[in-house]
C-alpha cells in the first residue's frame, strides 16, 4: 500500500529515529569504554543518559499517536555505528583514539540533528505543537552535544597531532645517535 500522507512519513521517521537512539545507548557505553579522555568519557556517559530521555520522549509522542515505535530499523546510523566500532577496532594512540571517537561520535550528531530537524518541521506543519515541542528539546540537545564535541576536539586534536609529532622527533633523535 502506498504511504500518501505527511503523518505516514511523519510517523515513519518517527519510528527511524527510535530505531537510531535506541542503537546509540548500546554503542555510547562502547565508546565510552574505549575514549582514554576523562572528560570524553564522561562526555559519552552524559550523553548517554540525555539518550535515554530522548528515548521516552520518542515513546511519550508515540503514545500520543496510538502508535507503537518499533517496526523499522535505521540502517543510516546501524552504518554510523559500524563505522565507530571500525574506529574502536584500530590500534591507535590514546590521543589518536579520542580525536578518532570525536569525528565518529560528530557523524552520529549531524545525522540526529537532520533527522530531529525534519521530523520538528513535520509535527509543525501537522500541528502537533506538544510533539513540536519534544522534539525541539531534543534538537536543541544534539546541537550542544555537537558543540560539546567541537570544543573537546579542540583540545584532544591537537594533543593527538603533539604526540605524533613528539613520538617522530624521538625517533630522529634516536636515529641520529645510532648513526
Amino acid at each position: 500500500m502506498t504511504k500518501d500522507s505527511l503523518r505516514e512519513l511523519y510517523i515513519d521517521e518517527l519510528k527511524d529515529l527510535y530505531s537510531a537512539e535506541k542503537q546509540l545507548t548500546k554503542a555510547l557505553p562502547k565508546m565510552a569504554k574505549a575514549a582514554s579522555s576523562d572528560e570524553l568519557r564522561s562526555g559519552f556517559e552524559e550523553h548517554l543518559e540525555q539518550t535515554k530521555g530522548h528515548v521516552e520522549r520518542l515513546e511519550e509522542i508515540f503514545s500520543s499517536l496510538n502508535t507503537k515505535p518499533t517496526g523499522k530499523k535505521c540502517v543510516g546510523m546501524e552504518g554510523l555505528i559500524k563505522e565507530g566500532q571500525e574506529i574502536m577496532d584500530e590500534d591507535f594512540s590514546d590521543g589518536v583514539m579520542d580525536a578518532a571517537l570525536i569525528s565518529a561520535a560528530q557523524r552520529v550528531e549531524h545525522y540526529e540533528i537532520a533527522a530531529y530537524g525534519t521530523v520538528h518541521a513535520y509535527a509543525e506543519l501537522l500541528g502537533e505543537s506538544e510533539h513540536s515541542s519534544l522534539l525541539q528539546q531534543t534538537l536543541e540537545e544534539e546541537k550542544g552535544t555537537d558543540q560539546k564535541l567541537t570544543q573537546l576536539s579542540e583540545e584532544i586534536n591537537v594533543e593527538a597531532n603533539e604526540g605524533a609529532s613528539g613520538e617522530q622527533a624521538g625517533e630522529k633523535r634516536r636515529g641520529r645517535r645510532a648513526a
